[in-house]
C-alpha cells in the first residue's frame, strides 16, 4: 500500500507565526505515521498566472521561475495538502494567490488534485482581523480543484486560525495553536478513512 504524504504550505512572505502553524498541523500529521513535506513560498519568487492558455494543450506551466513546477509537483504527489496564509487585507497574502492562479494546469489536466483531503490556516494581528476570509479564499481554491475541505476537530471551526504580529507571537495563543493541532487531527482522520475505503 502506498504511504500516504501531507504537503504543508506556508504562504506567507516571511517565516513567521503562519510556518510555526502550519508545522504544527504537520507535526500531528507525522506523529500519526504519515510521510510529511513543507514547502514555504518566503524565499520562493512566484511570477503571476498570464493566461497564456499553454497549459490548455500541455500539463506543465510555461512560465520559468524559482520552482512552481516542483510545488505543483509535490501537490500532485499529495494525498493532503495544508495551506497557511497570514491575513492581508482580508484575503491570503499576494505570493499565495499567485501560486493558486499558477495550479491551473493542475486543473486543466484531469483534475489532478481531485479528491485529496484539504485544510486551511490563517494568522491575524487580532482575534477578529479577518482570519474566516483567508481561511474562506484557500477552501475555495480547493473545492475549485475537487478537494474534500475539513474543519478542526473538537474545536469545531473552519480551520486553524491565530493571532500574531511579530513573529513567534503565535505561539502565545493557547486557542489559535490547539486550532492547528486539531486541523491536523482531522486530516488524519479523513486519510486513515481514505485508506480503510481504498
Amino acid at each position: 500500500m502506498k504511504e500516504m504524504k501531507v504537503v504543508g504550505i506556508n504562504g506567507s512572505h516571511r517565516e513567521g507565526n503562519t510556518k510555526i502553524l502550519v508545522e504544527k498541523a504537520l507535526e500531528v500529521c507525522a506523529k500519526a505515521g504519515f510521510e510529511t513535506a513543507f514547502v514555504s513560498l518566503h524565499n520562493i519568487g512566484v511570477k503571476y498566472c498570464v493566461d497564456c492558455d499553454h497549459c490548455r494543450r500541455h500539463d506543465r506551466c510555461v512560465i520559468t521561475d524559482d520552482g512552481v513546477n516542483g510545488i505543483l509537483d509535490k501537490l500532485v504527489e499529495a494525498d493532503a495538502i495544508v495551506v497557511g496564509s497570514p491575513t492581508y487585507f482580508g484575503s491570503v497574502s499576494g505570493k499565495l494567490k499567485a501560486l493558486f492562479d499558477r495550479t491551473l494546469p493542475l486543473r486543466r489536466n484531469n483534475m489532478k488534485l481531485s479528491g485529496k483531503i484539504g485544510g486551511a490556516l490563517a494568522v491575524g494581528g487580532s482575534r477578529n482581523g479577518g482570519q474566516e476570509y483567508v481561511v474562506q479564499a484557500i477552501h475555495s481554491w480547493m473545492l475549485i480543484h475537487e478537494m474534500s475541505v475539513v474543519g478542526d476537530k473538537g474545536t469545531a471551526h473552519f480551520g486553524g486560525i491565530g493571532v500574531g504580529r511579530k513573529p513567534g507571537d503565535v505561539l502565545e495563543d493557547d486557542v489559535g495553536v490547539e486550532t492547528a493541532v486539531n486541523l491536523g487531527k482531522r486530516i488524519v482522520d479523513a486519510l486513515n478513512r481514505l485508506e480503510v475505503d481504498g
